[in-house]
């Protein structure tokens, strides 16, 4: 398992937010790239980067500051945020980034989805970010009627190999995660799956390692590496 610290860009800036409320941002550092590097030297082995303002406006927007922290670094980093484009997945490949996180485009052209994941079967990840149980979109501003396992099942189906599970009402809230929806999610689909939203404590850990799923493939921790209530270094001994 592997532990995935997160990295939100804002405006060139690295914050969090709370339940993906771009109204209730809190900046962390006025340099992600330094951030970056401040985990690969505790120790991070895979780094879970969002760029917030493409996420919101459908559009890749802080690119210079992922090209810096791929040359800066010496650990793979996942993308995602307002990525639409085949085109655009190519780049960020040919720039160097590990793995490319699709959301929106996901519900929104499920003929490109399938494209993505059969011809980047290892580099494309399916970012399924649930409110209440259903699909949100467009920077988590729009739910849409699918059920998230449904839509889970979907993704598998089209050749998805690895998701990301967000549960919004979790992110950034410090109060743990939703466990019992995290282990469904197992039990539904057979390929791997990165846990994300609320994880906040050590125990929080233990308890996703105790859901004892071969898919569980890593967990992604956010504010709780930046408030403190985790040190990664603990957290990667339980990985």
């Amino acid at each position: 398992m592997i532990i995935f610290p997160a990295i939100d860009i804002k405006d060139g800036q690295c914050v969090r937010l709370k339940e993906g409320k771009f109204e209730e941002t809190e900046i962390f550092s006025n340099d992600p790239v330094m951030m970056a590097l401040k985990w690969m030297k505790k120790g991070a082995q895979f780094l879970h980067v969002v760029d917030l303002d493409g996420a919101r406006f459908g559009k890749l927007s802080n690119l210079s500051v992922i090209k810096n922290m791929v040359k800066k670094i010496d650990i793979p980093i996942q993308v995602g945020g307002g990525i639409r484009k085949y085109e655009e997945v190519e780049r960020l490949i040919e720039l160097g980034v590990e793995r490319i996180i699709l959301g929106t485009i996901l519900w929104k052209d499920k003929v490109l989805a399938e494209r993505l994941f059969q011809t980047f079967p290892e580099k494309i990840i399916a970012g399924i970010d649930a409110k209440e149980g259903h699909v949100a979109i467009d920077g988590w501003q729009s739910v849409v009627s699918v059920n998230a396992f449904d839509f889970a099942l979907e993704m598998e189906s089209l050749g998805a190999r690895h998701i990301i599970y967000t549960d919004i009402k979790r992110d950034g809230m410090m109060m743990g995660p939703n466990i019992v929806n995290i282990g469904e999610m197992l039990k539904k689909i057979n390929i791997s799956l990165i846990a994300s939203g609320g994880v906040t404590s050590l125990s929080d850990i233990r308890d996703l390692k105790n859901l004892a799923d071969k898919n569980l493939e890593g967990i992604i921790i956010g504010k709780a590496l930046y408030k403190g209530t985790i040190s990664l270094e603990e957290a990667i001994k339980l990985q």
